[in-house]
């Protein structure tokens, strides 16, 4: 049968998803998806594919790639949306199909447990904690029981366990095929697993990190492919930036320097003149560190002085050029002093690796001229982070991606801006594809409204958290809790939440008290919970039914212009003769406003309220882009017509007085619109 008929006979109400899905409803762009993606792989063609809420894309992707009969590679944004693709929907599709299919899916290196490691541990000085002895009990148990050395599999645990870094199979500290365990490694299984398997789910974490190391001949771990899927493409260019880029912290020093104490100590290779040398490298990185200490936050790191004191380019003849010289060469004297030890061990040659590549980032972080990377620092509490981070990773992945895969399909709910996919083409490098745009499978119509206050300042203007704060105490007692309030920085969800606190006759959250699953969990479980969240709730994130009734966004979420990625990317597009805030500010923040407002309708029979406390969606001029992008629920700038359509909860019928959805003339019909092309 050809694959246009098969994938339309299997989704449809005769076929076998039918017959084994309780909730089964027929959706013709869930089939108009599948026949595209089945259609790009067999041409061996890239496609792009904006899949609205309720499409059921992850059906639709997966369904042409069991057909395929080719290796393909699934990255999703999240390990959650991995577990959930390995745990609950092939194995449906298996059900369903009656059939088994070769899949495996891998994390990144850090999420498996290392032999050695295990077995050393009880040589360790100290621990942690005082509850570390029984959590090294239950890893040890778990150990000679598991199958696959996943962390996620000791959920007893806490998330933050420091004491995991000790025994976790990083890159770093790995001896390789040298290694005693090397044979029942975990990371070794795994990466026999993916051989055998035709689909490898991964995440785009381990999927970028794997891409950056495919050069060379050590770290890899993906097999070859021909085939690759990313669900959440939204999320590529940022995270193919942080893996093309290069970091140094004063934690991998003080890493380096334990490690390099304790392996020698193992072998029996310590020597009076190399401890001596590895305290001394220790020093010199604290010295050297303590330099960027000046500053908190994110800022640049430009040619002569940073502000932090230290200065990019050849070294300088001052003191601080002085430090940065002698650590290099203190690194040098410990990779030389461990290169002859006389002592064969696949532990030391591991620590002079990592020597040299310590080496060689911090030259290619503080003496590089390259104006295609954009040099910074970030102080995050006691850690000092440097980093050299690509301005246009599209060239990078043109090179290396797109024009070594066969097809590659990008997908998610939100990917177009302003009907197209110019922008995220452009970012990505991705010259060639097709392109498709399958609408929500919701009614919006119907189901929400989309509310925007008019009495109410900009968010610049002196006033506005006051009576933002005032709105959200008035929408969320309209809709008695039940409701994200998301926010576009912590420093605004601190400052709300504080004017707030004691105000709020409900269940009141705020991320950070807990872990992220944990809150979601608490969240769902409490009668007409509220919760105050930042940009890790805005995707990824599902709570159907009537817990989640109210979205409230508090601004549009431009980026930081001074962050220090962000300012390099706005300057390279006006370089390159574009209009930053037009080519690039605005589509960036379309996007993720589409996300967070995604948050709320998440079946056919959720009902809710859309807020957003911020009117420059409609007396700016750019605010029509965002208007056109986002779903068609209908706009109102009335607060009774909120109240209206939570009283009428349980009916299909509109309030009176909301306008009509998708209607140009009555979303711009506003007094106060003025198209003066401000910021």
């Amino acid at each position: 049968m050809p694959l246009r008929e098969e994938l339309d006979r299997v989704l449809g109400p005769e076929g076998e998803i039918a017959a084994n899905h309780p909730l089964y409803e027929h959706r013709p762009g869930q089939i108009r998806m599948a026949q595209a993606v089945g259609e790009a792989i067999g041409e061996k063609r890239h496609l792009c594919v904006e899949a609205g809420t309720g499409t059921g894309k992850t059906l639709a992707y997966l369904l042409p790639i069991i057909l395929s009969d080719k290796r393909v590679i699934i990255s999703t944004a999240t390990k959650n949306l991995q577990e959930q693709l390995f745990l609950k929907d092939i194995p449906f599709l298996e059900n369903a199909l009656g059939k088994k299919f070769p899949v495996c899916y891998l994390k990144g290196r850090s999420n498996y447990l290392c032999w050695s490691k295990l077995e050393s541990i009880d040589r360790e000085q100290y621990l942690f904690s005082p509850h570390d002895p029984e959590y090294l009990r239950i890893i040890k148990k778990w150990a000679r029981e598991t199958g696959t050395g996943d962390r996620a599999e000791l959920s007893q645990l806490p998330d933050d366990l420091p004491l995991w870094h000790r025994l976790d199979a990083r890159r770093e500290t790995c001896a390789g095929q040298k290694c005693s365990n090397f044979e029942i490694c975990f990371i070794t299984r795994a990466r026999r697993k993916a051989v055998e398997s035709d689909i490898v789910v991964v995440n785009h974490h381990l999927f970028f990190a794997d891409l950056a190391l495919r050069q060379e001949d050590f770290g890899s771990i993906l097999p070859d492919y021909a085939v690759l899927v990313f669900d959440e493409a939204h999320e590529m260019e940022d995270v193919a930036t942080q893996y093309f880029g290069t970091m140094i912290s004063n934690y991998r020093f003080e890493e380096l320097v334990r490690d390099a104490d304790k392996t020698l100590s193992e072998t029996g290779a310590a020597t009076p003149y190399l401890t001596g040398q590895i305290a001394r490298l220790g020093e010199r990185a604290a010295g050297f560190f303590i330099c960027f200490q000046a500053r908190e936050g994110r800022y640049v790191l430009g040619p002569g002085d940073a502000g932090a004191g230290i200065r990019r380019g050849p070294p300088a003849a001052d003191s601080l050029g002085d430090t940065y010289v002698k650590l290099r060469s203190q690194l040098d004297a410990v990779r030389g002093g461990l290169q002859n030890v006389p002592v064969e061990s696949g532990g030391i040659e591991a620590l002079v690796r990592r020597c040299t590549e310590i080496g060689d980032e911090l030259a290619a972080i503080l003496e590089s001229d390259s104006n295609e990377h954009v040099y910074w620092c970030e102080t995050r509490g006691r850690g000092i982070f440097l980093r050299a981070s690509p301005i246009n990773v599209a060239p990078l992945l043109k090179d290396r991606l797109f024009s070594c895969v066969d097809s590659a399909i990008l997908t998610s709910a939100t990917l177009s801006t302003g009907g197209n996919f110019l922008f995220l083409k452009s970012r990505l490098g991705l010259e060639t594809a097709g392109e498709l745009i399958v609408p929500s499978h919701f009614d919006f119509a119907r189901q929400s409204i989309f509310y925007v206050p008019r009495d109410i300042p900009e968010p610049r203007e002196e006033g506005w958290i006051r009576c933002a704060c005032g709105e959200l105490e008035a929408i969320l007692e309209t809709s008695r809790g039940r409701a994200f309030v998301l926010f576009t920085s912590y420093y605004q969800m601190e400052q709300a939440y504080r004017l707030l606190q004691g105000r709020l006759p409900f269940p009141v959250m705020m991320q950070g008290e807990m872990s992220k699953s944990g809150l979601l969990e608490l969240f769902r479980g409490t009668p007409n919970a509220v919760l105050f969240a930042t940009s890790s709730f805005w995707q990824g994130v599902d709570v159907q039914g009537e817990q989640l009734s109210c979205v409230v966004i508090d601004k549009l979420p431009f980026s930081v212009p001074s962050d220090p990625v962000t300012a390099a990317r706005i300057a390279h597009v006006n370089a390159s003769g574009g209009n930053a805030f037009y080519d690039y500010q605005i589509p960036n923040a379309t996007i993720l406003l589409k996300q967070g407002l995604g948050r709320l309708i998440r079946s056919r029979t959720d009902r809710g309220v859309l807020a957003l406390l911020d009117k420059r969606i409609m007396t700016r001029s750019y605010g029509r882009m965002f208007l056109q992008s986002l779903p068609p629920a209908p706009m109102t700038h009335d607060r009774g017509r909120v109240r209206a359509f939570f009283n009428n909860e349980g009916q299909s019928r509109m309030p009176d007085g909301v306008d009509a959805p998708n209607s140009p003339k009555k979303l711009y019909s506003s007094k106060s619109v003025s198209f003066d092309g401000a910021k």
